[in-house]
């Protein structure tokens, strides 16, 4: 990819509001088109291209799909795995997807998978390695990149950045787009003790082209993202800071465990559909305001 990010953004479709496909819900998912306006999937779940793979994923072509991945682990030291790249290269191409995710994390070391999103020291090291590992999966790959902020319940030792400098420096160095999870950044803020809004300020927002969004439970002195519970209105605020500031083009609602009644799930759409106008609005009126002075 030879064009910088600044302008792939640019031409982005702006998407709305989705869900995250699951199947626990995919029936009340599909029935509720009016209602969502895109599905995020997890890319790994379609890699296979079997005959279940194949179905489950002819359900969905209705809507505006988007991988979002959990095994690209770009923080490993291990070679990149071209057979995972060369098949995440057909299926973005067969749903014709916009642009595609995964989290600035390692999920496993030595070969062996850990089933974790696991954070990497926030050190100039890891910087020059994930950044050369996206720059060859990006010219590979030819489709925008997005790279997802993670929750983490401890500083990795070796760190010489904080957190938002060093997602600063990993995205504009390697040119790629940020997937902003306003969950995580609230989880994090409380756990490691810092301001969230703040955070988010720090943050190349311009680079910003999905937002996450999810609830999470507290347990003892910590906050464990689980997706599987209501989002408190902290995040909510958090969210609508954020819209303020970002030309973020779509927002997900993510749902993974302890699936309410579907009604529940969608008045959390809704609201956050309003929260978006809201944002729009005042942006609007801001920028209006300005020109006349």
């Amino acid at each position: 990819m030879t064009e910088s990010f600044q302008a792939i953004k640019k031409n982005l479709p702006k998407l709305g509001v989705g869900l995250g496909f699951r199947t626990e819900i995919a029936e009340q998912t599909l029935i509720n088109r009016d209602s969502i306006d895109f599905l995020e999937i997890i890319t790994e779940h379609y890699l296979l291209n079997g005959p279940t793979e194949s179905r489950d994923l002819e359900r969905t072509l209705e809507f505006q799909l988007i991988p979002h991945g959990i095994e690209l682990s770009i923080g490993n030291v291990a070679e990149l795995d071209f057979d995972y790249l060369k098949k995440l290269k057909q299926l973005l191409k067969r749903i014709n997807a916009p642009w595609w995710s995964d989290h600035l994390s390692f999920t496993g070391v030595e070969g062996n998978r850990l089933h974790d999103l696991l954070p990497l020291p926030f050190s100039r090291e890891a910087v020059d390695h994930v950044v050369k590992r996206i720059r060859v999966i990006q010219e590979f790959i030819e489709t925008p990149f997005l790279l997802e902020n993670v929750s983490s319940y401890m500083r990795m030792p070796g760190s010489e950045f904080s957190e938002a400098e060093f997602i600063t420096e990993v995205v504009e160095q390697a040119d790629c787009g940020l997937l902003l999870d306003v969950n995580n950044v609230y989880v994090n803020a409380f756990n490691h003790n810092y301001d969230p809004f703040d955070f988010i300020n720090q943050l190349p927002l311009d680079r910003v082209v999905e937002i996450h969004i999810a609830g999470h439970k507290k347990q003892g002195s910590v906050i464990i993202d689980t997706h599987g519970a209501r989002i408190i209105q902290p995040v909510y605020d958090l969210l609508a800071h954020t819209l303020r500031k970002t030309e973020a083009r779509a927002i997900l609602l993510e749902r993974d465990q302890l699936f309410p009644k579907f009604a529940m799930i969608l008045s959390e759409i809704e609201k956050i559909k309003e929260i978006a106008f809201s944002a729009s609005y005042e942006s609007t009126t801001r920028r209006t305001s300005s020109a006349k002075t």
